[in-house]
């Protein structure tokens, strides 16, 4: 009878993968019927699916889905208060005239932006702007969408409100997150300079190596700077002694910052009183620092995901004041809850299929042996799932790919619900992030069902496919490096 069961599990797990696959049920149905299908296959009691599966399933990752709304609502205030706009056209009047120089600077301002800004209207905006300053030097329509893909997916990799589900799903800690994903914004940042010096040169550009060999150079010279301070000054052990000395250099680096943000907000506190900004057409420099004070009060000083979302709507919100401001601020609350409501969505089902497959965390007299899904499974995946370095990042290597195409290893598809069966299998949780992370950059960059890497084919007359062609020997790279580092940390 278990080998039955455990058979219809794994062709419900195939069989929906399929159909996310070849797009003929969307995620959004796919991952509560699966969870449902898994509940009473493994045995679980009609009543007990709807308490816990679906009940306690919708509510599971009600953390992740807030923090998303909350990150949305900051970046459609950016969006309509024109932040993001002016910051765009002031980081091309930087640039100068070299097409490496303007696309390696469009890359960083895309990269800043996406830390902080989500949503296809966040991207069409963007996109408007960056796309036709750098087709205007004669950089290819390919190349173009590419680097803006690039910066898309790298500023994703720092965008604290993507970590919410890592954090609710696999119970890591912030710290933990932040080490990872700031290897792997490094090797993606590397790789997309390869990109943009290969593809111009493809373009029929011409390539100063030594101007590109200064300016990595001094690229390289400021991540690993800020990737050292970070690890020496800021790691847990080191805050300690700092904390219990009451001096060195983190503390002061913290307050130095924190002082800063004090003095921000007395600036606009200052303006708004005096009404100086209110027939101003042009945003003020004060209001370009709107996305990064989330950032710095999440990474430096640990504070509340949804805490320090709120603090930036706030500072944005000051920073841009004018007559009819607070309409505007109240149709951003509401058009930024839309705008994620298809990924709030998502985590209700990827929610239920973690219950499902996991159980709701207690014991239950019912099911005196532990959750039957879980039971069913465990046998199976302790004999497939890889738990040596070698074996793991050989395997994942060669299936990075399925991260396409909304396959297995897509996050937005059954990558989550996957993670959950590693979860169970017992496979160490900073490992499953280090997997989602380093293949989630072939999705987030190559794979032609993003509905931004079509609307950005469409914008520039050429083939979605074109671009993954393009960019998956790339993407593949970062994926295969990502897996290096994540087997030599976790495993």
């Amino acid at each position: 009878m278990q080998l039955i069961q455990t058979l219809l599990l794994i062709t419900v797990f195939v069989s929906m993968s399929l159909l996310m696959f070849m797009r003929k049920m969307p995620a959004l149905i796919t991952l509560p019927v699966m969870a449902v299908l898994v509940g009473l296959i493994g045995g679980i009691l009609p009543a007990d699916i709807i308490e816990f599966v679906i009940g306690q399933g919708s509510l599971k990752l009600y953390n992740a889905y807030t923090i998303t709304m909350m990150g949305s609502m900051l970046s459609i205030v950016l969006q309509k208060t024109g932040v993001a706009e002016s910051m765009i056209k002031k980081g091309a009047e930087l640039s100068g005239d070299s097409p490496w120089i303007i696309a390696v600077m469009t890359l960083l301002l895309i990269v800043f932006l996406f830390s902080i800004l989500g949503g296809l209207g966040a991207i069409i905006m963007v996109a408007t702007i960056v796309l036709p300053i750098m087709t205007s030097v004669g950089i290819g329509p390919v190349t173009a969408v590419g680097i803006f893909l690039f910066g898309l997916s790298i500023g994703g990799i720092i965008n604290v409100g993507n970590w919410a589900v890592y954090i609710s799903v696999m119970g890591l800690q912030p710290d933990e997150i932040k080490r990872f994903a700031l290897i792997i914004f490094a090797i993606s940042l590397l790789v997309a300079i390869i990109y943009i010096t290969v593809q111009l040169y493809r373009d029929g550009q011409n390539i100063n190596l030594r101007k590109i060999s200064l300016v990595s150079l001094m690229l390289g010279i400021i991540f690993s700077g800020a990737f050292t301070l970070y690890n020496y000054f800021l790691a847990p052990s080191a805050r300690n002694l700092v904390n219990q000395f009451f001096i060195g250099t983190g503390f002061v680096l913290k307050w130095a910052i924190a002082l800063i943000i004090g003095l921000l907000f007395t600036a606009v506190t200052i303006r708004l009183i005096l009404r100086k900004n209110e027939h101003e057409s042009d945003v003020h420099w004060t209001a370009y620092f709107s996305p990064v004070i989330p950032l710095f009060l999440i990474l430096l000083f640990n504070l509340n995901f949804i805490a320090s979302f709120i603090v930036g709507i706030i500072y944005a919100f000051m920073a841009t004041y004018k007559k009819g401001r607070l309409n505007l601020l109240v149709k951003c609350i509401f058009e930024g809850g839309a705008v994620v409501m298809p990924a709030v969505i998502l985590m209700f089902g990827i929610g239920m299929l973690l219950i499902a497959i996991m159980g709701p965390g207690v014991e239950l007299k019912q099911y005196p042996g532990g959750w039957p899904v879980l039971n069913l499974l465990k046998p199976l995946l302790l004999n497939i799932v890889p738990h040596s370095s070698l074996s793991y990042v050989a395997i994942f290597s060669l299936c990075a790919p399925l991260a396409l195409y909304r396959g297995p290893l897509n996050v937005w598809g059954m990558g989550y619900g996957l993670a959950a069966v590693f979860l169970a299998s017992g496979l160490n949780p900073g490992a499953i992030m280090g997997l989602l992370l380093s293949v989630g950059q072939i999705q987030g960059i190559s794979d032609p069902t993003n509905t931004h890497n079509v609307w950005l084919a469409n914008e520039m007359q050429t083939d979605v496919q074109k671009l993954l062609k393009n960019t998956i020997p790339y993407t593949w790279a970062i994926a295969v490096l990502g897996l290096v580092c994540a087997s030599l940390i976790y495993l």
